[in-house]
């Protein structure tokens, strides 16, 4: 499942990451690492942008970059 997937409050941690471009090399030097979790906060009004909670921030990302990110659903 992607990040997409997510509901709002519900949690899930990084697996992997389906492409690699600059994008996403960014959000692991903010620290989206392979076993982080984090929690999606909120959809925006149109649905994009995200907005997600990860290492103690808030941080809103792109709909079509958040399908990159593979995750595993905290139960």
């Amino acid at each position: 499942m992607t990040l997409l997937d997510l509901k709002m409050g519900e949690e899930g941690t990084v697996l992997d990451f389906i492409d690699e471009n600059a994008h996403l090399r960014r959000l692991r030097e903010m620290g989206m690492s392979k076993g982080t979790r984090l929690r999606m906060v909120r959809y925006a009004p149109l649905g994009d942008p995200i907005e997600i909670e990860i290492r103690g921030f808030h941080l809103s990302i792109r709909k079509v970059l958040a399908g990159k990110i593979m995750i595993e659903k905290r139960a």
